[in-house]
């Protein structure tokens, strides 16, 4: 049967030279520590945004990729300005981006991640909060951010048949979705 593919997920890696495959977990704080990860997120974001608009470019199906933002880049005054134009540049249209962020995130500076969420979402982009269910779950803010999509973490899907209490609290977590309109 044929497959439909709206949506992708940047997956940032990187190969040292001398100790080979770096996971995400850990070069990631050593970034944001060292005052690079504001640079690196749009270095990804740029590099992800002008791929998908290559590929559309080269007549393949039109799909959304989704980009991780982390806690201090929701704190640059203006996110939305270099998101927007970044997607200038690479001339990717906005629908095209999804900005997914974690539920530490939402839970910092709710007030202005709250009207950042908004105005990306009113210039077209999804939203979504990624690693669900390990952070903060503050359920009571689900309401207040209009989240597009949920991504329940790995550490519940990972053992998904082995664990029947991990089946259980992602079919809770889905149908809680749906029950707000989140998908």
């Amino acid at each position: 049967f044929p497959v439909t593919i709206n949506r992708m997920e940047v997956l940032a890696r990187w190969l040292h030279p001398e100790l080979g495959w770096v996971p995400p977990s850990q070069f990631i704080p050593a970034a944001e520590e060292h005052g690079l990860i504001v640079r690196l997120g749009e270095w990804v974001l740029r590099n992800s945004c002008q791929q998908v608009h290559d590929w559309q470019q080269q007549g393949l199906p039109k799909v959304r990729i989704a980009v991780n933002f982390s806690a201090q880049q929701f704190q640059q005054a203006n996110l939305c300005d270099r998101i927007l134009q970044i997607l200038a540049e690479t001339e990717l249209e906005p629908q095209y981006l999804e900005i997914e962020i974690t539920e530490s995130l939402v839970m910092q500076d709710k007030e202005t991640t709250v009207t950042m969420l908004k105005r990306l979402q009113s210039l077209g982009m999804t939203i979504s909060i990624d690693d669900f269910g390990t952070g903060y779950s503050a359920l009571s803010y689900l309401k207040k951010f209009d989240i597009d999509y949920l991504e329940i973490d790995q550490s519940f899907v990972r053992n998904l048949r082995a664990d029947s209490s991990d089946f259980v609290l992602c079919e809770a977590i889905i149908v809680m979705a749906h029950k707000l309109g989140v998908s």
